[in-house]
């Protein structure tokens, strides 16, 4: 049985950004029949929050977005490096810390900034790069972050649900493409017919009259 592919959102505290990507991309997953095949949670760099449930404005975005929701928050561990494929950053500031976390160069590469995936192809620093179908990058391209709707006003986190919905899609697109293709199981063919075949009832000669 193949593994699945795990992913995990990371932002401060946990109970803003990375909880609402979490969901959103779940319910991503679930529309495209990619639930069984993908697993998603989150963390914080921060355990300032652990146990916690969602800031309750993210709480009531995502249900005005229709996305269902139920967390508790906790800090991100170096040891996840391990098994995550990939460990989606919400800002620069979370990308820079997560990649100086990371044991190996080979656990650094799998650190992405989320919005990296609403701007087109992405490169290994997690940065959108230009492609003939999209041209020369914009110069505000570097700006990537996910602002910290934290503190500010209900605006701020319904700003931040759309930055992740968009960004979502693209990701969606990249997690598809590094699936293993499914197996196809092809019958084999027999050498020959085995199958009985349908023969004509059985009429007793008759006898010539002599």
């Amino acid at each position: 049985m193949t593994a699945p592919f795990r992913i995990c959102f990371v932002c401060t505290g946990n109970i803003c950004r990375s909880p609402m990507a979490e969901s959103v991309f779940r319910a991503r997953l679930a529309e495209d029949g990619l639930d069984g095949l993908v697993e998603v949670d989150s963390a914080g760099t921060g355990g300032w929050h652990e146990g916690e449930g969602a800031d309750p404005r993210t709480v009531a975005v995502l249900r005005a977005g229709g996305y269902e929701h139920a967390h508790t928050a906790r800090q991100f561990q170096i040891s996840w490096f391990d098994r995550l494929d990939l460990v989606i950053a919400l800002d620069s500031g979370h990308l820079r810390e997560l990649r100086r976390l990371a044991p190996t160069t080979q656990d650094a590469a799998k650190v992405r900034l989320l919005r990296a995936y609403g701007t087109g192809p992405v490169t290994e620093s997690g940065s959108p790069v230009a492609t003939p179908a999209s041209g020369p990058a914009p110069a505000d391209a570097g700006d990537l972050d996910v602002p910290d709707p934290y503190y500010g006003g209900y605006e701020g986190f319904e700003e931040c649900l759309e930055m992740v919905e968009t960004a979502s899609d693209g990701l969606l697109a990249a997690v598809r493409s590094a699936l293993p293709a499914p197996t196809v199981v092809t019958a084999r063919t027999a050498a020959h017919d085995s199958r009985p075949t349908t023969r004509e009832p059985h009429r007793p000669q008759q006898k010539e009259r002599t």
